[in-house]
């Protein structure tokens, strides 16, 4: 009798223990590059899902910035890659979707939340097909000190002609730096720069797509007209501007040496714990009053899944989680100034984060004119773009000769631009 007990409890210990082992959970990891991330993602984003998603774990495993394509590349050929993999735009990431190693979510739900500027840096150059889930944008435009604007008594610029009389009073005041930026990095002319004012005047996607069409050139005039308002930044530029570093503005501004300052929304955490004065923004100013205003609300950050993971459910309750309301708001708001691409309704709590995403609501959105198939070739229009950009500020080449040399790159090996 006793014998009988025992086998029974033996038994019933080993279906519990089989039991349990049939339920357990699945553990989901995310390849990223961003590390500086990591604490978001770990009290925030993963807590989040994991508690309406029981039994699906989430570890999230950054790479390195610089070493990180080459890492994931390594990883998914050797098959050792995370389960979801945190794409970078354009390019990279549509060579991954060409070697079969990111899975096509086209028909995933919530997708509909995304519009064809939000998906245009993980889709094909079809338009037919889409294998990241857009996380975050940047939006470019101006950021100011509210303190300086009251001291010299100015207000917000909204055209050109009220951008440059700011300006003007700003430089006739003489105790700040009207306009900060310099071009010793090169790169922040272009992305702070021409990027940032150009698409009001080339028509933002529209002109976008007619460079990538073939239908327009960068010596248009449309196209030229941001260098020219380039070159007239010059006048208002701090001493000695050409060897200004990226961190030699955001210290000038920061220190409060500074009133104007041409950046991106990236900037907001860093400017707000390092000021001790109220920060504002402003979009870039559009030609005359009336005129619709465009912004470059840049593309930066998408999710996909490793077409190899075995656990691919699991994977796919995760990125439908992404395109969720819930994940926007969370992710907007442990990153102020990396904003979700959802179309869904989600509230933004940071003050300066609210101003910038509020000109999604009254202006049009773009992205960077170089971004999509235009800097596949060589030479890269995008590195061009940076050169010539610093090279207008520089005042070493006319905003014209800079047009030409960008067009006669492209039209070097871009077959719709010869």
């Amino acid at each position: 009798m006793k014998s009988t007990l025992f086998s029974g409890a033996a038994l019933a210990a080993v279906l519990v223990a089989f039991a349990g082992s049939a339920h357990a959970d699945t553990t989901l990891k995310i390849e990223s590059w961003r590390s500086d991330d990591q604490a978001v993602w770990d009290e925030k984003i993963i807590p989040a899902f994991e508690k309406s998603h029981p039994g699906i774990k989430v570890v999230f495993a950054p790479t390195a910035p610089t070493e990180y394509n080459a890492a994931l590349n390594a990883r998914l050929d050797g098959g050792t890659a995370g389960d979801l993999i945190v794409c970078r735009p354009f390019d990279g990431s549509l060579a991954l979707f060409k070697k079969g190693q990111l899975t096509d979510i086209t028909g995933l739900k919530g997708m509909e939340n995304f519009g064809d500027v939000a998906k245009v840096a993980w889709t094909t150059d079809d338009g037919k097909q889409t294998f990241c889930v857009p996380m975050a944008a940047v939006i470019h435009g101006f950021m100011y000190n509210k303190e300086a604007f009251k001291e010299v008594g100015v207000e917000v610029p909204k055209t050109e002609a009220e951008f440059y009389a700011v300006l003007d009073k700003i430089k006739a005041n003489g105790k700040y730096v009207p306009l900060d930026i310099g071009t010793a990095d090169q790169w922040e002319a272009a992305t702070m720069g021409y990027y940032n004012i150009a698409p009001v005047y080339y028509g933002g996607e529209k002109g976008r797509d007619e460079l990538i069409n073939g239908t327009a050139k960068m010596t248009d005039p449309k196209f030229v007209k941001g260098f020219e308002e380039l070159a007239k930044w010059i006048p208002y530029l701090g001493n000695g501007y050409q060897a200004q570093s990226y961190s030699d503005s955001q210290n000038l501004f920061t220190l409060g040496r500074a009133a104007i300052y041409p950046t991106g929304s990236w900037e907001i955490t860093g400017f707000k714990a390092n000021s001790d004065f109220e920060v504002g923004a402003f979009p870039p100013p559009v030609a005359k009053a009336g005129d619709k205003c465009v912004i470059s609300d840049h593309t930066d950050i998408g999710i996909g899944m490793n077409a190899a993971s075995k656990n691919k459910d699991a994977a796919k309750a995760f990125l439908e989680w992404v395109a969720s309301p819930e994940f926007a708001s969370i992710y907007t708001n442990s990153l102020p100034g990396f904003f979700s691409l959802s179309s869904a309704p989600f509230k933004v709590e940071d003050p300066l984060a609210q101003e910038f995403i509020s000109w999604r609501k009254t202006c049009e959105s773009s992205i960077r004119v170089s971004a999509q198939i235009l800097s596949r070739g060589e030479p890269n229009m995008d590195n061009q773009m940076w050169v010539e950009s610093a090279n207008v500020l520089n005042g070493t080449e006319t905003p014209a000769e800079a047009a030409k040399k960008i067009q006669d790159g492209l039209a070097s090996w871009y077959p719709l631009q010869k």
